[in-house]
């Protein structure tokens, strides 16, 4: 067995608006499905999902408490974007109301290269990365 990639993430949210406007308005995710009987709403990621589950929702509640800055349920993943600059990637972040941290050198799948952190409105750790150095 080898992994190909990552197939997709599952965050529980607070607020699904919130997430939604997050994931969907500032970030380019698109939503692909919901299965509101459960409490699930996939969003598109390139090649990977990311799956938003409101706390509230029947699959939410199974999960204990609300994510939030003592009840974390994930220190961060990435997402590969492109195209990378930098400068824009912040600003839309910022006037999108997120404050993103500054470039710096991460290694990720493909190698060293340039990443932007930013949390979701849960808390959660987005990792923003770009390609890989020559």
């Amino acid at each position: 067995m080898r992994p190909l990639g990552l197939d997709h993430v599952v965050l529980r949210v607070a607020d699904l608006d919130a997430a939604l406007a997050f994931y969907c308005g500032v970030l380019g995710c698109t939503e692909e499905r919901r299965l509101d009987e459960l409490g699930l709403i996939q969003l598109r990621a390139g090649g990977a999902l990311i799956d938003l589950v409101p706390v509230d929702s029947p699959l939410g509640k199974k999960g204990g408490a609300r994510p939030g800055v003592g009840a974390r349920n994930l220190d961060h993943f990435c997402l590969r974007v492109a195209p990378f600059e930098p400068e824009t990637i912040r600003s839309q972040l910022t006037a999108a109301g997120f404050e993103p941290g500054e470039v710096v050198r991460v290694y990720g799948a493909e190698g060293y290269g340039p990443s932007i952190y930013v949390d979701d409105p849960d808390g959660n750790t987005v990792e923003l990365k770009g390609p890989a150095e020559d």
